[in-house]
């Protein structure tokens, strides 16, 4: 693999599930890697469950592979390319790989809701423009997410009352914890003008629009 003329950088969008990442990184036109893709399969034992519950706790960072995904962003950002799995959040099974390139776009997002769990590790690598955390209402939130899964199938409609139920209590507590971790909370507006402006900046200045600045 060649590598691109110049390295990229990556804007992690985080937020709680229903908060419009997806709808978000579509309207930049930015390359976007979809963090849910790494979710662990329905078979892995080490899937955590809901307290009290038989349900798979797929809010917990447990139930995602965070090593693969820091080494996709991390080959991403020094290649250009990488193959990402094919992941059915309707079935919890992967059904291959594809390939992500960039084509020399010097940035892209990666977004998710586990995107804040690895903000530190992509600092480190030096390899972070920005991070996000989409924050709103959580009663829009629950309504957008809950039509989402419905449409799309994702799981049973019992489970996804639960779950919407749960995380719409809990809501506020995960944009504190996303935030704690070195997201920068914000609406749909000034996150786009954010990543605006980390597409803007010279590579080269790499801390000139990090999370660290939050």
């Amino acid at each position: 693999m060649s590598s691109p003329s110049h390295p990229a950088r990556v804007v992690l969008l985080a937020g709680p599930s229903g908060s419009g990442k997806s709808s978000l990184a579509a309207r930049t036109g930015l390359p976007v890697l979809r963090l849910d893709d790494f979710y662990k399969e329905g078979d892995d034992p080490t899937l955590p469950l809901v307290p009290d519950s038989t349900d798979i706790d797929w809010d917990s960072s447990l139930s995602w592979d965070a090593d693969a995904a820091v080494a996709a962003i991390e080959e991403l950002c020094r290649t250009g390319r990488t193959r990402v799995p094919v992941y059915s959040i309707a079935t919890s099974a992967r059904s291959g790989t594809e390939a992500l390139d960039l084509a020399d776009t010097p940035l892209f997002l990666a977004e998710g809701i586990f995107a804040a769990d690895i903000v530190a590790r992509c600092r480190e690598l030096g390899v972070l423009a920005d991070a996000l955390c989409l924050r709103g209402r959580p009663s829009t939130t629950f309504r957008r997410r809950l039509l989402r899964d419905l449409r799309e199938g994702r799981k049973s409609v019992p489970f996804l009352l639960r779950r919407g139920w749960r995380l719409m209590r809990a809501e506020r507590s995960i944009v504190g914890r996303q935030t704690g971790l070195g997201a920068y909370p914000c609406g749909r507006t000034e996150a786009l003008t954010r990543i605006a402006a980390a597409a803007e900046a010279n590579p080269a200045d790499s801390g000139a629009c990090t999370a660290s600045s939050n």
